[in-house]
């Protein structure tokens, strides 16, 4: 079966006709064989489409009771506040969700200029990083990645390794890892561990030679002390 338009194009299928008319007429109840329009397919048409609307408007009800998130410009999900007034509502925490803080970028810097002295208020010598230590970042000084290492040591309980992204040279602004310190990536080897052993009983052997000392230095005055009063009580 074909149709011919007034201008002779030939129509095979009936989409191929009901793109040439578009929204001119309806074709959803047009037999295309026969060339009629059936009443019976413009009734299931309408009832088909009757059924439709009236399932869109049912719905389901949500049943979800996660509270909505605020849709505010900030990079941070924030939930909104829950305020119930009636006494006997307890609120429930999850004290096993911990909420990480954020960080802001080279936080470390504000260490800058700071350093620790003695009781004689005179400048304690910072220590001497290894050679393989070698910061990153703008302005990174000694100084600056010292009391980073530090405050990673002491802040965090996760294994410092550095920056490992290769990236965070050319744009650290944008690579950096703030749960490490402002250093690249290193590795400590046996041979370090065995340096740093040594040096420990270094300054463990320093410290009980001072040790020794004091004691001796604190019985020798004592001693005196005792001769000086046993003169004086012969002489009296």
């Amino acid at each position: 079966v074909y149709y011919f338009s007034p201008s002779g194009k030939k129509f095979r299928s009936k989409p191929q006709l009901a793109r040439y008319l578009g929204n001119t007429v309806d074709l959803s109840s047009f037999d295309f064989r026969t060339g009629k329009m059936m009443p019976s397919k413009l009734q299931k048409n309408k009832q088909k489409l009757r059924n439709d609307s009236l399932n869109q408007n049912k719905g389901k009800p949500d049943l979800n009771t996660t509270l909505p998130i605020r849709q505010t410009a900030s990079i941070f999900k924030q939930p909104v506040t829950k305020v119930t007034n009636h006494p006997n509502n307890k609120v429930k925490s999850d004290p096993q969700r911990v909420i990480e803080q954020p960080r802001q970028l080279f936080w470390e810097k504000r260490l800058q200029g700071l350093s620790a002295s003695d009781v004689s208020e005179q400048i304690i010598k910072s220590m001497e990083l290894p050679k393989g230590l070698q910061g990153v970042g703008p302005g990174s000084n000694d100084d600056t990645l010292l009391s980073a290492v530090a405050s990673a040591l002491h802040t965090s309980s996760a294994p410092i390794s550095g920056q490992l992204s290769a990236a965070v040279e050319k744009n650290p602004a944008v690579w950096l890892n703030t749960s490490q310190p402002l250093c690249k990536a290193f590795i400590v080897t046996d041979e370090d561990i065995r340096k740093q052993e040594e040096r420990v009983q270094q300054v463990r052997k320093k410290l009980e030679e001072a040790l020794m000392a004091d004691i001796l230095s604190r019985a020798t005055d004592a001693a005196e002390v005792d001769e000086v009063e046993m003169d004086n009580g012969k002489e009296a």
